[in-house]
């Protein structure tokens, strides 16, 4: 029973053991789940065994999304349970049709300042009684309104659905991020070529490791007698502080940005690292699964890792300027700060800072949020490929 599901979790590469596997069939078979789960998951209490599956199988929280997938790629038709809107009525966001504008359509579209937009919000969701699609004022779907999702507007308030325009500065929905895999098997090695021009040897803590030249020559000043020296290891002590941006835009550059952490996990022995949401403000995250609930502090971040880190921030800087330079700008919460002072902070504490961007260096000058970041940055802002990397290495080296 189950035995395919046991294979499936070891080809997504899950750290599963045939212990674990029996302790999940002793788990089945004393009734710790409802009945109705057969070998391939069919049943009543299929929620219950996800839960039951993932606490016995699953040691490390680091796994949990890739569980998640294996999980649905063994039983098909899986629902996962979804969180319906606060007050506007999920039948009102359904997308039946993706709306093509011409450009000289998209450009005859009035866009609203900041004020305009969350006071029309208001007022919207006060009138509307019923669904829209394929309007321009009202909650719905397809049409050129700021509210809503399936559209087309330059700057708007995506509620429910999939981004797609990325012209929004706020959005409705409760969103989950997943980790970056740190144990990504990289296919080549220049990333981590061009990380270790970042490093400082030097030889610290316990003598552990056998000295032979030394060996050698305390052995023939004794006049052969055997004096055997040891030493220690010889490790980089270089400290590095890695934010990294997640979800949104950044789900583009997922398989670039986890071969970077997988090098830096394996290049850098004093790291540590934290994630945000397009800018950092007022708190980051250690955890994508917990990051509502176990908040850190900035000011914390500032006081427990000292100005002798290098500070590196990872993200495509593509937003809305507003979530940058205005406060309540964040889309998903109200900062009572702009992203630019959280950042002025930060970079005035870490001295030696950089900004690795995934896009293309090409685009950069067409997304105003990349020159605010630029500047913010004071310039030290490179791309994610070999030369950006290696200026980026050289810079934080000096």
């Amino acid at each position: 029973m189950l035995i395919d599901f046991f294979f499936t979790l070891r080809a997504a590469l899950l750290p599963v053991s045939v212990t674990e596997y029996l302790a999940l069939l002793e788990a089945l078979q004393a009734g710790v789940v409802g009945p109705g789960i057969d070998g391939r998951g069919e049943g009543g209490g299929m929620e219950d065994f996800y839960h039951l599956a993932r606490t016995v199988l699953v040691k490390d929280e680091k796994h949990y999304d890739r569980f998640d997938r294996a999980f649905a790629a063994y039983f098909q038709g899986v629902q996962m349970l979804t969180e319906k809107l606060g007050e506007i009525p999920g039948d009102w966001l359904k997308k039946l049709l993706d709306r093509e504008l011409t450009p000289e359509q998209k450009a005859a579209i009035q866009k609203m300042d900041w004020d305009e937009l969350m006071k029309t919000l208001k007022e919207r969701l006060e009138e509307q009684k019923g669904r829209h699609e394929g309007g321009s004022k009202w909650i719905g779907t397809g049409g050129t309104s700021p509210f809503g999702n399936g559209g087309a507007n330059p700057q708007g308030i995506r509620i429910g659905g999939t981004g797609g325009g990325r012209s929004a500065v706020k959005v409705w929905e409760q969103r989950a991020y997943r980790d970056y895999d740190d144990n990504l098997e990289l296919c080549t090695r220049n990333i981590k070529v061009a990380l270790r021009r970042l490093r400082r040897f030097a030889r610290q803590g316990a003598p552990d490791q056998f000295d032979l030249d030394g060996t050698i020559a305390s052995t023939a000043a004794n006049a052969g007698w055997l004096d055997i020296r040891m030493r220690p290891e010889r490790r980089n002590t270089v400290k590095l502080l890695l934010l990294m941006d997640v979800g949104g835009s950044m789900d583009d550059h997922v398989r670039r940005v986890e071969e970077l952490f997988s090098a830096v996990r394996s290049e850098f022995k004093h790291l540590e690292f934290y994630y945000f949401h397009n800018c950092v403000y007022d708190f980051v995250w250690k955890h994508n699964q917990r990051r509502f609930a176990e908040k850190i502090d900035t000011f914390d971040l500032m006081r427990r890792y000292g100005r002798d880190y290098k500070l590196v921030f990872v993200g495509d800087a593509t937003m809305s300027p507003y979530e940058i330079l205005q406060p309540g700008g964040s889309v998903e919460y109200h900062n009572a700060e702009a992203g630019a002072e959280w950042l002025q902070r930060l970079t005035h504490h870490f001295q030696h800072h950089a900004w690795i961007n995934p896009e293309p260096q090409g685009v950069w000058g067409y997304r105003q949020s990349i020159g605010v970041m630029q500047q913010l940055m004071s310039g030290h802002m490179y791309p994610l490929s070999l030369k950006g990397l290696e200026e980026a290495m050289r810079l934080l080296s000096k």
